[in-house]
């Protein structure tokens, strides 16, 4: 399918959710390698948004849901977070939030998702947020490329969230979500012609699969995940208050 036949789909798909859960979508991107700029040419579409629901449903005792999960298949993946939780994480600085207010792959969008916008630099913390990609980075350099045989699409999974902590210290800022931004801003000169010719590769197949560890990018993922440990533990918490996100809440709302 091609970029127009898969947005038109989408819009289907979020019509459908707005009737049954009788909700409103907000906004609403794309998640995942093809926002991040190196999908496969099999790669389903991470579909995720944000809902409000009647200004009654959120005066019930009882405890009720703030996920929708609509659909999970071979070609799409459709998910989305109630307005409430997702200024709830916001006041904990959530990259994942962040992630997806700065997609480049933008499905439907409104006005009120323009309040969260607007407060949305206020509440990012860069302890926060170094430290979600530096446990990413990790997570991942431990679990797949330590080995002599390596799962080379992993790489990616690494080297993104280590660009986005370098991005992070150096501007002080939520990083971009597309990972040639940030290679191009943070990516070290005698490293970029080993990353050039993994990304042309991921690109031209369904699946990178396993091969030999790429040294190289092993020294450079091993330096950078000790030199960023070192910098975040000295880093303050950011308190965030509440005041605007309540704000923005009872004006989505309506209450």
């Amino acid at each position: 399918m091609n970029s127009t036949e898969i947005s038109n789909i989408i819009s289907e798909k979020l019509s459908e959710i707005e009737h049954a859960e009788d909700v409103k979508i907000l906004y609403c991107v794309e998640s995942g390698s093809r926002a991040w700029g190196f999908e496969s040419p099999d790669s389903d579409y991470d579909v995720r948004f944000i809902y409000v629901r009647r200004p009654e449903f959120y005066l019930k005792l009882e405890k009720t849901s703030d996920v929708i999960e609509w659909q999970l298949d071979d070609v799409l993946d459709i998910n989305g977070w109630d307005i409430q939780k997702a200024l709830r994480l916001l006041h904990k600085s959530n990259m994942t939030l962040f992630e997806w207010s700065g997609s480049p792959i933008v499905y439907k969008t409104s006005s009120e998702w323009q309040r969260v916008k607007n407060v949305m630099g206020a509440n990012f913390s860069v302890k926060q947020g170094i430290y979600h990609y530096l446990n990413m980075a990790a997570r991942n350099y431990k679990e797949f490329l330590e080995g002599d045989e390596v799962k080379l699409k992993k790489y990616f999974y690494a080297l993104r969230p280590i660009l986005a902590c370098r991005w992070i210290i150096d501007k002080q800022t939520p990083p971009p979500v597309l990972f040639e931004e940030l290679a191009e801003s943070e990516l070290e000169e005698d490293i970029r012609p080993v990353v050039k010719r993994l990304t042309e590769l991921k690109k031209q197949t369904s699946e990178l699969g396993a091969g030999k560890r790429i040294n190289a990018l092993n020294s450079y993922i091993e330096k950078n995940i000790a030199e960023i440990r070192g910098f975040v533990e000295n880093c303050e918490y950011r308190r965030n208050d509440w005041d605007d996100l309540n704000r923005v809440f009872r004006q989505i709302v309506g209450v």
